[in-house]
């Protein structure tokens, strides 16, 4: 199959990164924009940007406008990036029924692989160790009854859901409470996702997030990229992600890449996909989690240890080319490290800080990369993500990304608005992080 246009229907940095890569492939890109974002970094460098709608969020969610302004424009395929409807099987379905190339992953995989329940059936069925837990749980009785079996703490997860929403964690101290929880994590995932299924899990207090880049295509071939450590995260949202994992010994591993390859080869994946897994410290095991089917925030981060370009191997696979090389031409070099840029007042709880950006120097040099669709003179709007901006180092080693990754904080000048750059620098500098000794709740000791 041939593409030589493509939509991008999505917005901020990872707009910018599809567009980039499409011109050294020698595609036309043309970028479906909100009114918010006419004047935005993407919009100046696509080869075209239409005005899909309000400055809004459900102006990126728009399907139907999406799929005309495809065809108005004679695009070939769309990019969803990642966020919005990357992980929605709608848009690839509607692709189909217009002859428009999807890139990403099959329909039903999306669909399946949407639902932590079925991901997790799935997982447990070809052997991938899940964590003790629950199918569906339709009352807090029955969330009484898993406890029975699994003990404290655990958490009550959203089936159809990510990014913190519908999780709550339940210690002996709220046993008392579960009710009260239970209906708190279906309401909050019925306004979240449409839907209020709920499941538990074994909560690991002493964990770490680590995932694994997958990418395959349509003639079963499947190969890993290695692993990302994602554990820098404050209320289930990364910050800083890493590659390799820091203090993972060769075993554990090996381990984590099978697994990943054993779910991807099983589904006969085709595309780019991410398999997370719960790390537990204290045992040295881990457990599946979820597989994400799109293109994630820190895709830059393996990037940078393989010289791999992630986004043009997803349009290659979407144009049902064969992948270029084989497991055993992935070869690792150094140490990478990724700082997520938001618009915010860590000072403040975080409160996002929306406004006009009066200065914007951005880090340069050997090692360096920022992706970014800001500038100086950029007004970040209030509809959308505060994220900014990510910095992105590579070093010979982990020391010397985290020494390469100060600096190039300390070189970051914004004004205008508040940034997270200082909370980031506080954490790099934290014994536990630069020591390698990162998990999910290394945050809470810094702000704590």
């Amino acid at each position: 199959m041939k593409i030589s246009r493509i939509l991008i229907v999505n917005r901020g940095e990872i707009a910018v990164r599809i567009i980039r890569t499409c011109r050294v492939l020698g595609i036309e890109t043309v970028l479906a924009a909100s009114e918010a974002d006419k004047d935005s970094l993407p919009a100046r460098l696509a080869n075209q940007t239409v005005i899909i709608g309000p400055p809004s969020v459900s102006t990126y969610l728009n399907i139907p406008v999406l799929i005309k302004t495809a065809l108005d424009v004679g695009a070939d395929a769309i990019h969803p990036g990642y966020g919005f409807l990357s992980e929605k099987p709608e848009l690839p379905k509607a692709c189909e029924e217009n002859g428009i190339i999807f890139i990403g992953p099959k329909t039903d995989h999306i669909f399946s692989l949407g639902n932590k329940l079925v991901a997790r059936a799935l997982a447990q069925k070809i052997g991938v160790p899940t964590l003790p837990g629950s199918e569906k749980v339709n009352s807090f009785e029955e969330v009484l009854s898993v406890i029975d079996q699994i003990g404290f703490p655990i958490m009550i997860k959203a089936a159809a859901g990510g990014g913190g929403r519908g999780m709550k964690i339940v210690t002996e101290k709220e046993k008392d409470n579960v009710k009260q929880i239970f209906e708190a994590a279906t309401a909050e995932s019925k306004t979240a996702f449409g839907d209020g299924s709920l499941f538990v899990e074994k909560y690991i207090a002493n964990a770490r997030h680590i995932e694994v880049q997958i990418l395959g295509d349509k003639f079963g071939n499947v190969v890993h990229l290695g692993e990302r450590d994602c554990s820098t995260q404050r209320r289930h949202q990364k910050l800083i992600e890493e590659a390799g994992a820091p203090l993972l010994s060769d075993e554990l591993r090996e381990g984590l890449y099978n697994s990943a390859v054993k779910l991807a080869k099983h589904l006969t994946y085709e595309s780019v996909g991410t398999v997370e897994f719960i790390f537990d410290q204290d045992e040295k095991k881990f457990y599946f989690l979820e597989m994400n089917t799109r293109i994630q925030v820190e895709h830059p981060v393996t990037e940078g240890i393989t010289g791999t370009d992630l986004i043009e191997e997803q349009i290659n696979v979407a144009k049902g080319e064969k992948l270029p090389f084989t497991q055993a031409d992935i070869h690792f070099y150094g140490h990478s490290i990724e700082c997520r840029i938001n618009a915010e007042s860590a000072e403040e709880d975080f409160r996002p800080t929306p406004g006009l950006i009066t200065k914007w120097e951005i880090p340069q040099g050997l090692g360096v990369r920022v992706d970014t669709h800001c500038y100086h003179g950029y007004k970040v709007p209030i509809f959308y993500d505060s994220l900014i901006a990510k910095v992105i180092v590579h070093g010979n080693d982990r020391e010397h990304a985290l020494r390469r990754m100060l600096a190039a904080l300390d070189e970051f000048a914004v004004e205008g608005i508040s940034t997270t750059i200082p909370f980031l620098k506080k954490v790099l500098k934290h014994l536990d992080f630069a020591e390698g000794r990162v998990t999910t709740r290394l945050l809470e000791k810094v702000i704590g």
